[in-house]
């Protein structure tokens, strides 16, 4: 018995006398705080021995419990402490390696809450017509283009926008005389149009007789004609006579889109994949099978990703969860499904309770069968899955809210985090829905850019400003926002999504669309950080820099805080995953 007492004695003094050292160092102005004895708890104090030390630097860690720190111990991967430079040192060994931040800020890995990730990728390899301003750039872009391919093979690109050349529709008589022999693709930025060329509709056997599908529109002259224009589900049409892309090649593209995301400091993406109006359902699956699921196996992942299926394939998402969880590895993560309930603004078929002002019989598409959809949304919430919904016009919004509504009634108290996408027009009084029923507004900040003009122009100046783009309300009303790109639709670039949502001045203006709008920075962080892993149910893993999580984290290139909260102006310095380098700006130092 004495024994044991007096190895308790000894045991107790060892552990205070290890946990005193730091307090008596009176050298070392990196004090505890009482900010680190709360992290303490955290942590296995002997047993944990920290790998990496991140130090000297501003870490802003987006955990309300702690923001700010200036040190970080990190091990196998993920945080053990952080705090200050003596608390996470107390951590440390001879052979613990140590970055020296040189007084850089720090922040979470970004999470890019809504990207096509893949076909980001394979836009990469192909004919790029984002930022064409006029019809004659547009037109040699696809000369250039279709100069060195073998005939009968497709031309496929996208990326174009017609309101930055002044509005006018492409047609496919700009580009017939120089694609007599191969037959031509290219879709809008936003996705829910595209235009093919003669060559692509005679194989598609589209011609004036065709009726419109439903959810969608073929495009005519005033002699009926169509022009090549397809809009939404009217695009699968021509898409099933388009080769499918290899599966080497989508496993290019995402090592392509993985290595362009880390540039970006993103480190996490919410992935909707190759899922349009109008595509096959069974594409993400065969992403998921052939491209992820090698890429896991085969070491080849660097971003973690979290995947969205279509919702008519619910069935098979189920049973996939059912066999294996959510959790697939750290870097797969099954999120759940998706479905559409419209359009886009640009293509004119975002659903509306107004008529388009430019268009004045037009309310915009209603995508999908409304019984079809409440049933499918129905049967994926009952089967636990997590729901998301696209909707842009204010009508559409309103529909699924309502949806949303009537499903939460049924079951009060599971954590469902119903998703709208985009939620980019809102009518009045429906802001307040999204905070009293606890839902993610998954948004875009970036779009606002394009869309500032077209909307004035689409929707008249005082409809526009009164719903569009309310990212300051949602907030107020206590909605959880969760900021992503749409890339490929937008490129993938969080700190310039940021900035766009603190400054909201378009190209060519020089005020803010809707000032009362803006967001301050820590907000804007958050959205692309802790409220977007909450809102993927990612939250235990990743989203902050707090104990426990990943070590997901970015280095930018300034040490202001001050002028970041007022300028962003910065760029991505470093981007590390799981505590290890996966990106740096500086071109000697290789990835770990």
């Amino acid at each position: 018995m004495n024994a044991f007492w007096v190895t308790l004695s000894a045991s107790v003094i060892l552990i205070l006398s290890i946990a005193s050292l730091p307090l008596l160092n009176s050298n070392n102005a990196n004090h505890f705080t009482f900010a680190d004895l709360l992290n303490w708890r955290s942590c296995s104090f002997l047993n944990e021995v920290a790998d990496l030390l991140v130090t000297n630097g501003t870490i802003y860690t987006s955990d309300d419990t702690l923001p700010f720190a200036d040190s970080m111990a990190i091990r196998n991967g993920r945080i053990l402490r952080v705090g200050s430079y003596s608390f996470t040192k107390a951590l440390t060994r001879p052979w613990t390696k140590e970055l020296n931040l040189d007084g850089k800020i720090v922040v979470p890995g970004f999470i890019d809450s809504h990207v096509h990730f893949i076909p980001g990728g394979l836009q990469m390899a192909r004919v790029e017509l984002r930022g064409v301003n006029t019809k004659d750039l547009f037109v040699d872009k696809i000369r250039k283009a279709v100069a060195n391919m073998k005939q009968g093979s497709w031309l496929l690109g996208g990326g174009w926008n017609n309101d930055i050349w002044g509005g006018d529709l492409p047609m496919a008589s700009w580009i017939d005389s120089i694609t007599p022999h191969n037959p031509v693709w290219l879709t809008r930025m936003d996705g829910h149009m595209g235009l093919a060329n003669t060559l692509a509709l005679t194989l598609a056997g589209i011609s004036r007789i065709n009726e419109n599908p439903n959810g969608g529109a073929i495009v005519r002259n005033n002699d009926r004609e169509p022009t090549g224009l397809l809009i939404d589900s009217a695009m699968k049409l021509v898409l099933p006579h388009i080769p499918d892309a290899s599966v080497d090649e989508r496993r290019e593209a995402l090592l392509r889109a993985s290595d362009h995301a880390l540039k970006r400091g993103v480190t996490t993406v919410v992935d909707f994949g190759r899922y349009f109006p109008g595509s096959l359902p069974e594409y993400p699956w065969q992403d998921f099978s052939d491209v992820y699921k090698w890429a896991d196996l085969s070491g080849n992942m660097m971003t973690r990703v979290c995947l969205f299926f279509p919702m008519e394939t619910w069935p098979r998402l189920v049973d996939l969860m059912s066999k294996s969880g959510r959790v697939l590895s750290q870097w797969i993560y099954l999120g759940g499904v998706k479905a559409f309930a419209d359009g886009s603004l640009g293509s004119n078929s975002a659903w509306f309770h107004e008529p388009y002002a430019d268009d004045p019989n037009n309310y915009g598409l209603q995508v999908v069968d409304l019984d079809g959809l409440y049933n499918m949304t129905l049967s994926s919430d009952k089967s636990g899955l997590q729901v998301s919904i696209h909707a842009i016009g204010d009508r559409a919004n309103e529909l699924v809210l309502d949806m949303y509504a009537s499903l939460a009634s049924e079951k009060r108290n599971r954590d469902r985090r119903f998703r709208i996408e985009h939620a980019q027009h809102l009518a009045p009084g429906t802001v307040a829905r999204f905070g009293e029923q606890s839902l993610i507004a998954s948004v875009q900040p970036d779009h606002l850019l394009d869309d500032a003009d077209s909307a004035t122009k689409k929707l008249g100046s005082e409809r526009a400003e009164r719903g569009a783009y309310l990212f300051k309300s949602l907030l107020t009303n206590n909605a959880q926002l969760a900021f992503g790109s749409d890339w490929p639709v937008v490129d993938i670039n969080p700190l310039k999504s940021i900035r766009t949502s603190m400054k909201r001045i378009p190209p060519r203006w020089e005020k803010a669309w809707i000032p009362s709008e803006c967001l301050c920075l820590k907000d804007a962080l958050k959205a692309y950080t802790i409220s977007a892993a909450h809102a993927c149910f990612l939250d235990k893993y990743v989203g902050s820099l707090s104990p426990g999580k990943y070590a997901d984290f970015v280095v930018l290139s300034t040490s202001s805080w001050e002028d970041l909260a007022t300028e962003v102006s910065a760029d991505v310095e470093a981007t590390y995953v799981g505590g290890s380098m996966a990106y740096s700006i500086k071109p000697d130092v290789k990835r770990e």
